[in-house]
């Protein structure tokens, strides 16, 4: 998991997209998470320790603007198995009989599989939950949408709520901001061809 932190997504840091996990080694330091100029972060929910009952699941979200309309963008980033297109760190994507998607990393070191839960189109938005990964985080659910906020200009959002291993709340918003915006970086550079 350090190795695929610290090399897949070139200085970004991060894995890629989350579920029933196995801790990253503690002894290993973790990489950065650079995010472009034109992003916007929401903070991280309080640590579950600090968090009330009704908040007891961290939350994450991230934003990016891109030049482009809605439909554009997701045309791009909407399909399901559509990732090795537009984010950097993913080499393939395979949907399977049951329709879940198996994402291989670019390099091979990583394998997560997925199931998306809802879908829109018409708002551009869907959401997925993780069945598996090497992510520290347990019930992990995301959302990504595009909304168009004037013509031409879009704004991306990929946020999650999920709960992780004693300890590993940090790990966890670290890898996946690093995973959300290097994601960004590949919607902003594919957009930008």
């Amino acid at each position: 998991m350090t190795h695929l932190l610290n090399t897949s997504l070139l200085g970004l840091g991060a894995a890629l997209v989350l579920g029933a996990c196995s801790a990253p080694d503690a002894s290993a330091p973790e990489a950065p998470a650079a995010a472009p100029a034109e992003m916007e972060a929401a903070p991280a929910a309080a640590p579950a320790s600090e968090a009330t009952a009704e908040t007891a699941a961290p939350t994450l979200s991230r934003s990016v603007t891109v030049n482009a309309d809605a439909h554009t963008v997701w045309a791009l980033i909407g399909p399901f198995c559509s990732l090795p297109d537009w984010h950097p760190v993913v080499g393939s994507c395979t949907i399977g009989d049951d329709g879940t998607r198996t994402i291989v990393t670019a390099d091979g070191s990583a394998t997560f599989n997925e199931r998306e839960t809802t879908r829109d189109d018409d708002a551009h938005t869907y959401s997925y939950a993780i069945i598996s990964s090497p992510l520290p985080v347990i019930d992990y659910v995301a959302t990504i949408s595009v909304d168009e906020t004037t013509t031409g200009v879009s704004t991306v959002t990929w946020s999650s709520h999920y709960t992780t291993p004693e300890g590993m709340d940090d790990a966890a918003a670290a890898a996946l901001a690093g995973i959300y915006e290097a994601g960004f970086a590949g919607i902003s550079a594919k957009l930008a061809e």
